[in-house]
């Protein structure tokens, strides 16, 4: 997880609904910003480690995100890829709530 920098405001609870993801470029950074069924936010780089192709192109389902392109699967919590023809990790960004705010840590 990247750690150390400073935190950014991305979104507000009300704008990422359940279920939801929102691409972002925050300080230089492609960013995907999930928010689980579940309540949880994470967020993720947004681009797939295989080829280039956003994940937020793709589909989002439970703590899952699969690229549209080759339908390569990591797990949002982690960045952990799940399989063929995923071999490298996603980097992830700490993400907190305050007040309603979404916040990642660039």
């Amino acid at each position: 997880m990247i750690g150390g920098g400073k935190w950014v405001r991305v979104a507000t609870e009300a704008e990422l609904p359940a279920g939801e993801m929102i691409p972002l470029t925050v300080e230089g950074h492609n960013i995907a910003v999930y928010h689980l069924d579940n309540g949880e936010f994470h967020a993720t780089d947004n681009v797939c480690t295989h080829q280039f192709a956003l994940l937020t192109d793709g589909w989002l389902e439970d703590c899952y995100i699969e690229c549209p392109l080759h339908a390569g699967r990591f797990d949002v919590r982690t960045g952990k890829g799940q399989g063929d023809p995923i071999d490298v990790d996603l980097k992830v960004f700490a993400v907190k709530v305050e007040d309603g705010a979404v916040l990642v840590m660039v």
